[in-house]
């Protein structure tokens, strides 16, 4: 799997603030979205990943993965649609807890250690 990760694309430096949050990242072959610092301010954008052919995916300037940014007339429905693609990804935080809870070993495990953090609250006297 080779393409550049949306939380590392900062470019162009002079434009591109950082990334406040990956909203969805599409792997390889898919599309992230992300809301990002642009001219300082928050702003909704997207890019292609990529893949092994094209490392930095799309759009690219000066030899660096960089972002699309979504007008503001669709940049709620583009976020809306992306957080709904997170939720259903196999790899999305809801899917994450869903799986831990599931795991009935992990959760007496996890159980049993917070009961044993009662104790060690409790005041010494």
């Amino acid at each position: 799997m080779a393409y550049v990760r949306p939380q590392d694309v900062v470019s162009p430096k002079n434009r591109c603030g950082g990334v406040i949050e990956i909203i969805h990242d599409g792997d390889e072959n898919g599309m992230s979205v992300a809301r990002i610092l642009w001219d300082g301010d928050a702003v909704i954008a997207a890019r292609w990943n990529g893949n092994d052919a094209q490392p930095l995916g799309n759009p690219v300037s000066t030899g660096h993965a960089t972002w699309f940014v979504i007008g503001g007339y669709a940049a709620g429905q583009v976020e809306e649609a992306a957080r709904r693609a997170a939720e259903k990804s196999p790899n999305s935080l809801v899917s994450r807890y869903r799986e831990m809870a599931n795991d009935v070993e992990r959760e007496r495990e996890a159980e049993e250690w917070s009961e044993g953090l009662i104790g060690d609250a409790s005041v010494q006297g």
